[in-house]
C-alpha cells in the first residue's frame, strides 16, 4: 500500500485523495488498508450515488451456527448515479479471487453493473475514471 500514499512537507502520510492516513489503524492487515482506502474512494468518487459495506462470513450465537451473505459476495456493493449496480471484491497485495467472487462480478458485468477488484483507489478510478471526472 505504500505506493499509494505520499507525504508532505510536515511529513504528514496522505492517500491519493490527499487526506491524512491513520497508518496505526490497519497494521498487518494490508487487506483491511485497502478496503478503508477503496471504500473512502467510492465513497467520494462523483461517479457514485451510494456504495455500502458488505460483511458475509458466518457467527456462532449461542448454540447456533448463523451464516450472513451469500457465497461470492462482494465486500461492497452500491449504485452509480447513472442507476447501474456497483460491485467491488477488495484484496490485499496478494489477494486472488475465489471462483464465486470471479463468478458473481461476473453477473454484474453481464447485466450492465459496474463490477470492480481493486487492491488500492488507483483501480476504482480506472474503472470510473479520476475522481475529478464528471458524473
Amino acid at each position: 500500500m505504500t505506493t499509494n500514499r505520499v507525504q508532505n512537507a510536515d511529513g504528514v502520510t496522505l492517500d491519493l485523495l490527499g487526506d491524512p492516513v491513520a497508518t496505526r489503524r490497519h497494521r498487518g492487515a494490508p487487506e483491511q488498508a485497502a478496503l478503508a482506502e477503496v471504500l473512502r474512494a467510492l465513497e467520494h468518487h462523483p461517479a457514485v450515488a451510494w456504495i455500502r459495506r458488505q460483511n458475509s462470513g458466518a457467527a456462532k450465537e449461542g448454540n447456533r451456527f448463523v451464516r450472513f451473505g451469500w457465497p461470492g459476495a462482494p465486500d461492497l456493493i452500491g449504485m452509480t448515479k447513472d442507476g447501474r449496480t456497483i460491485a467491488c471484491e477488495v484484496k490485499g497485495p496478494d489477494g486472488r479471487l475465489r471462483p464465486e467472487q470471479r463468478a458473481f462480478l461476473e453477473l454484474v458485468r453481464q447485466h450492465g453493473g459496474v463490477a470492480i477488484v481493486a487492491k488500492s483507489c488507483r483501480d476504482v478510478f480506472a474503472v470510473l475514471g479520476p475522481p475529478g471526472a464528471t458524473a
